[in-house]
């Protein structure tokens, strides 16, 4: 068995999937990717069926990053023959005064030229009369927001990793890395591997990876459900006639259009508890449950329905809800992925990305916001804010 490769992946989720494929595109067969878990497991944070897409973000670098991304799902969607998003608009929509303002995402949308419209209530219920909204709500629609189908994207970016060259292998959980000389060392599986370049995509065991070279973040990992409803309406909640939506407030809520299940998608974003990826249970949480039911009722009320079923996933959260994409202090052979709970839609373009620094050490991409060297992850028990 083959131990000694250019690059390896840690972790074969949604970030390193993307990188172990962009990376197999660049160096073929000296690619390596490993998964402590089978491939496509459910305990970590990017399967189900669908992630929202969106270029609408609070500050011109995320929207930057968010074009970038498109792109890159371009690539991937070209490579794989098959489409891993879904257009159908997407509607940001908040009361006048929120804890979200909608401002610095119309500042951040003119900013870099990206055409968008500013609705009142009156006119979001007109095009999607599914809203029951009171007038002090306005909203901004994109009409390429959508659906990243992020089981499909998962499988697409392995496939075609594989297809480029690239060897990846699942149940193989690490239990060491360290630097030794100009290379890194990886203990996974029973087996002892060797790269030149490190990349680290392991979302809620991210500190279990850092911690083995000495080095943690202040990281919070929550357990997350979303809620699919079967509602008798399908038709009306079907992409084309129904957006992605986000409730720009406190708490803040999120949605689909019908897909991938007979049923609406409904959740609280960064709603759940504290956890760890190895304590953490997949039992719904009632509070939760009751917290979306009641928003869904008042402001979605025909997209309700019985609960065809409720899944659970984990955010593995920076304090400023900001990624890490950077390599690691002292040990500049590892790049680092933390997706911070919202990382899904920017998947192909952070492996894309991770992949650029393993292979060259630069990116055409500003990371300044996502150094790992930033003040508030020097800070043990930093102030945390999710709202974004």
């Amino acid at each position: 068995m083959r131990t000694d490769f250019d690059y390896i992946t840690l972790g074969l989720g949604g970030l390193g999937s993307a990188a172990a494929y962009w990376l197999a595109r660049v160096a073929g067969r000296d690619v390596l990717g490993l998964e402590q878990f089978e491939l496509g497991h459910v305990r970590g944070e990017s399967q189900d069926h669908s992630r929202i897409i969106r270029l609408s973000y609070h500050t011109p670098g995320y929207v930057r990053l968010a074009k970038r991304a498109y792109e890159s799902w371009a690539v991937l969607e070209s490579d794989a023959r098959e489409p891993c998003l879904l257009k159908c608009g997407g509607l940001d929509v908040a009361p006048r005064e929120s804890r979200i303002p909608l401002d610095p995402y119309l500042a951040s949308l003119t900013a870099e030229r990206v055409p968008f419209e500013h609705l009142d209530a009156a006119e979001i219920m007109r095009r999607f009369p599914q809203f029951r909204l009171t007038e002090d709500c306005h909203g901004i629609f994109q009409e390429d927001g959508g659906i990243a189908m992020a089981a499909v994207a998962n499988a697409a970016h392995q496939r075609l990793a594989r297809e480029h060259g690239a060897t990846l292998r699942d149940r193989c959980p690490v239990t060491a890395v360290r630097t030794v000389g100009g290379e890194v060392e990886v203990v996974a599986g029973g087996a002892a591997y060797r790269c030149h370049r490190l990349v680290v995509a392991a979302g809620p065991w991210s500190n279990t990876i850092l911690a083995m070279l000495g080095r943690t973040l202040p990281l919070e990992v929550t357990r997350e459900q979303v809620t699919y409803y079967a509602t008798p309406h399908l038709t009306e909640f079907a992409p084309g006639r129904f957006p992605v939506w986000i409730w720009m407030d406190d708490p803040c809520y999120y949605g689909f259009p019908v897909f991938g299940e007979r049923a609406t998608k409904v959740a609280q974003d960064a709603g759940g508890h504290p956890t760890t990826a190895e304590t953490r249970t997949f039992d719904p949480d009632p509070a939760n449950s009751a917290r979306v039911q009641a928003f869904t009722e008042r402001y979605l009320p025909r997209a309700l329905g019985p609960v065809l079923q409720i899944k659970t996933c984990l955010y593995t959260l920076t304090p400023d809800r900001d990624f890490v994409l950077d390599l690691v202090p002292g040990h500049e052979q590892i790049a680092l992925a933390i997706g911070a709970g919202h990382a899904f839609k920017f998947a192909s373009v952070i492996g894309r990305i991770l992949s650029e620094l393993a292979t060259g050490g630069r990116t055409p991409s500003d990371l300044s916001p996502f150094s790992i060297t930033r003040p508030i992850l020097a800070d043990p028990n930093p102030p945390r804010s999710y709202m974004v």
